[in-house]
């Protein structure tokens, strides 16, 4: 059996950490995550998934992450059940986070603007090293 989710998004709002009663961190956050397809009318349509990473991953994730900052979190999907205040049983579902990688450049404010990953210029620092027929591996 498998159970594995790779989401790329971006976040909805700022990640929320708290504290379960024995000092566990849980981090909970919404990824904002464009469906691969436009419709019929030319739109794409977006899913909001809600992530959850707990522990050192969470704290990181509250640390560094924030609105609009674009993410890649790996992880399963879980799906549980409770009862709301009213008594009314709800069903949630969840990605349970394993990994996320922070995909927004660490200065840049919320959602990377200006950054298109096309940004490297070489600079005079950099000098070209040599090759020669015999450092090639084939």
């Amino acid at each position: 059996m498998l159970n594995r989710i790779v989401l790329i998004g971006r976040l909805t709002r700022d990640p929320e950490l708290r504290y379960t009663q024995n000092g566990t961190g849980v981090c909970s956050f919404t990824l904002a995550v464009d469906r691969r397809f436009k419709s019929a009318d030319g739109t794409r349509g977006t899913d909001f998934v809600n992530i959850v990473a707990w522990r050192q991953l969470g704290e990181l994730c509250a640390n560094y992450l924030a609105k609009g900052k674009l993410a890649a979190v790996e992880g399963r999907l879980q799906i549980r059940s409770y009862t709301d205040k009213e008594g009314n049983k709800r069903t949630a579902a969840e990605v349970v986070a394993d990994d996320v990688n922070f995909l927004s450049p660490k200065d840049s404010s919320a959602g990377g603007a200006g950054y298109t990953g096309n940004d490297f210029t070489a600079d005079d620092n950099m000098a070209e090293v040599p090759l020669t027929d015999d450092d090639l591996p084939f």
